[in-house]
């Protein structure tokens, strides 16, 4: 059935293309077979997003304007997240594969999360934000390490500064899981084990059906595969 519905959209987009190339085509613009780009799949009745990606960096861009530090530090989190928010909080961005960022409030420099080069109790506004999971799974061209993520917290927790504040985001359900190699799934209770020592500020998660629990309970993620727990941490 899927088959034959791409077969007739096609077969539509075919017919349009005939029927509106003479009201479309004129002095200010040429229609040719050969430039078309179809999009056939974009009709839909809301706008779709990732709410992983959506929310979570929300989520932290709220807190970074409530918070308003002089400097923000992030290791490896959604360029976008970045990118906007450096537009108004200065930001210095560290990734294993460094991206090349040409904007005003916004470094871009390489670094390994296992080896942070921070001084202990420097950084003040830190955020790890959907990377952790990733850490020692070689997706990356990371090198495999079963404890990556653990070695990569830890350095999380030696940077950052007393009083200062840590964004931190990973994939979080009932079960903690490995999707091989892809990423982990983690559980509420191992990454409050994992950051222990640290004051649990805020907690927020965003659900399988991608709905967005602000102030959220560790019993919305019962019952959940794979999540996005949201996790503000203070020093």
């Amino acid at each position: 059935m899927g088959l034959l519905k791409k077969y007739f959209r096609k077969a539509k987009f075919a017919k349009n293309f005939r029927i509106k190339r003479n009201s479309l085509e004129n002095s200010r613009f040429s229609m040719e077979w050969n430039d078309r780009y179809p999009c056939l799949n974009d009709a839909t009745s809301n706008t779709g997003f990732d709410s992983h990606y959506l929310f979570h960096t929300a989520w932290a861009a709220r807190i970074l304007a409530k918070n308003k530090p002089s400097l923000h530090i992030d290791i490896s989190s959604c360029l976008r997240f970045v990118s906007l928010v450096s537009a108004f909080i200065p930001i210095h961005f560290y990734d294993y594969r460094p991206a090349q960022l040409n904007l005003s409030g916004l470094q871009s420099s390489q670094a390994d999360l296992m080896n942070l080069p921070f001084e202990n109790n420097s950084v003040e506004s830190l955020s790890c934000m959907h990377v952790i999971e990733h850490i020692g799974l070689e997706r990356y061209g990371d090198l495999f390490d079963p404890e990556g993520d653990l070695k990569a917290i830890e350095e999380l927790k030696r940077v950052l500064a007393i009083d200062g504040h840590l964004l931190f985001a990973v994939p979080l359900g009932e079960k903690s899981i490995i999707q091989y190699n892809a990423h982990r799934i983690y559980t509420y209770e191992q990454i409050l084990n994992y950051f222990a020592g640290l004051q649990l500020v805020n907690f927020s998660y965003i659900n399988d059906a991608g709905q967005y629990i602000e102030s959220s309970s560790p019993q919305d993620a019962i019952g959940q595969i794979y999540g996005c727990g949201c996790f503000c941490f203070k020093k």
